[in-house]
């Protein structure tokens, strides 16, 4: 039996689940915690990858790609964007729920594992897989996430059957070896210390632990000094067993493959795995503290500001209207009103932005830049009242004609290469937007009216309901709680 490819579902009227950052405003700017992709970074593949996916990256029409669904032989599902232009496959996939809730006393657990499952797998070692790795041009990587747990995949197209079984090893037979595992914790528990003097983790960590008490989204995900040392290759072992099922398996492929010859590396990467998992379930939450003002006092010349409050799940009918005001308000750069009335007109920091946080359980509309500290009164001030600007008047025609412009234009920047098309085509399956979202994606974006603006701004933007949080010395503001040393 051959893979599957199975017609698409019928055109559904828009998305139905939470979650997205493929809008291109929404993903929260922090950087990554994962060791996702250091493969390539430490091996020569990184040049002969580059040189492929620039030579021959092109800008593809969103309209123009055409989506594949694949079904293996022994049932595995995936997304498939087939091109045979270049010689290169990229595999993205995704455990729904796996890590998203670290055992009490074991936070990072999941983020420990995505760092060692590439640590040696099956007869290889540690250093004896990374050989392989790099002595084929294969990246491998993966990722712990606030809702589910990744992989993703590149290989050069006559060095799939090695890529794939190196992935499949990866998953169904990793090491953990001692020394391994002791090395990424290492390295974690180092990062985790020199991120205490870096003022904008500190304000993160403070504003996420304040939102979200008790529950894991509150939660550092690379874990605690208490925690880490306390986590063991069984525990590793144990995550890998209870959370990758496939019952909760999500998969997109892009590149020079045929739906028949990914069907049956579907079967062979994944169709090992348990069929079902055991991920703890998450309950849903609201943010909490919402109207406090902490400050987190540090000896910086500068004061981070970030400040949040409840947002829009990606399955929201207002969604679209969220993220045309989100890049009006803060999202669009030097042309979004925060930039200019907190930079331009006032000098008052070098950046300030808005975004959104939809996630599988909450969701988050938030601001953040940085100012001196005698004038972070200042800035404060002028940063909600743009927020209550916003609310009670929404938006110009001209902005909003602005923003369609580019939030339509901007998108098929996302799809100039393989690696790129496969991780949209995962994201947009995860929040089940449907195998067309792409054809259906700027219709959504163009029916934004005014009203809808104004109406999703109201409802979303109180600048009395607000979570702030400061880091530095700030002068000029009313704190409702000061944390001395920060948190």
């Amino acid at each position: 039996m051959i893979a599957r490819i199975v017609p698409p579902p019928s055109r559904s009227a828009g998305p139905s689940l939470p979650r997205s950052a493929v809008e291109g405003l929404s993903a929260e700017p922090v950087p990554s915690t994962s060791k996702r992709g250091r493969r390539v970074r430490e091996g020569a593949i990184v040049t002969i990858l580059t040189l492929l996916l620039t030579a021959f990256a092109v800008v593809t029409p969103a309209a123009a790609i055409e989506i594949k669904r694949v079904v293996s032989p022994g049932g595995i599902e995936a997304w498939l964007v087939e091109d045979h232009k270049v010689p290169i496959i990229a595999l993205e996939w995704a455990f729904e729920g796996a890590g998203a809730s670290d055992p009490k006393g074991k936070e990072g657990l999941a983020n420990l594992a995505a760092r060692t499952l590439d640590e040696g797998a099956g007869p290889y070692d540690s250093q004896a897989f990374a050989a392989r790795l790099q002595d084929n041009a294969i990246a491998l990587g993966y990722d712990a996430g606030r809702d589910g747990f990744g992989g993703s995949l590149r290989t050069l197209s006559d060095r799939r059957d090695e890529a794939f079984e190196l992935t499949r090893l990866s998953l169904a037979e990793p090491r953990f070896d001692a020394e391994a595992v002791e090395r990424m914790r290492a390295a974690v528990l180092s990062s985790l210390r020199r991120d205490q003097a870096d003022p904008n983790y500190v304000g993160r960590r403070l504003f996420y632990s304040t939102a979200y008490p008790g529950h894991p989204y509150g939660d550092e995900i690379r874990g605690t000094l208490e925690s880490l040392p306390t986590i063991t290759p069984d525990d590793l072992r144990g995550f890998v067993k209870n959370g990758f099922g496939r019952d909760r398996l999500v998969v997109a492929a892009a590149g020079d493959i045929s739906p028949e010859d990914l069907g049956r590396a579907l079967d062979h990467v994944f169709g090992g795995l348990p069929a079902t998992s055991a991920n703890a379930a998450i309950p849903d939450v609201e943010p909490k503290g919402l109207g406090e003002t902490l400050v987190a006092t540090r000896p910086t010349a500068q004061t981070v500001m970030l400040m949040g409050q409840t947002g829009l799940k990606r399955a929201d009918p207002d969604w679209y209207a969220a993220t045309v005001m989100n890049y009006v308000l803060g999202g669009g750069g030097f042309g979004s009103r925060l930039m200019e009335e907190v930079r331009e007109k006032r000098g008052l920091s070098y950046g300030v932005y808005s975004y959104l946080i939809p996630m599988e359980h909450s969701a988050l509309v938030m601001a953040g830049g940085n100012t001196v500290n005698a004038k972070a009164g200042q800035a404060l001030d002028i940063m909600r009242q743009e927020w209550k600007r916003m609310a009670d008047q929404g938006v110009t025609e001209e902005e909003l004609a602005d923003a369609k412009t580019y939030l339509t234009g901007s998108f098929p920047l996302q799809l100039s290469s393989t690696q790129a098309i496969a991780g949209i085509l995962l994201q947009v399956k995860r929040d089940e937007l449907g195998i067309d979202y792409l054809d259906r994606r700027d219709a959504f974006i163009n029916g934004v009216t005014q009203a809808d603006v104004q109406r999703v701004a109201k409802r979303l933007l109180d600048p009395n309901r607000l979570l702030t949080v400061l880091v530095g010395r700030p002068e000029g503001v009313t704190a409702t709680r000061t944390i001395d040393g920060g948190s």
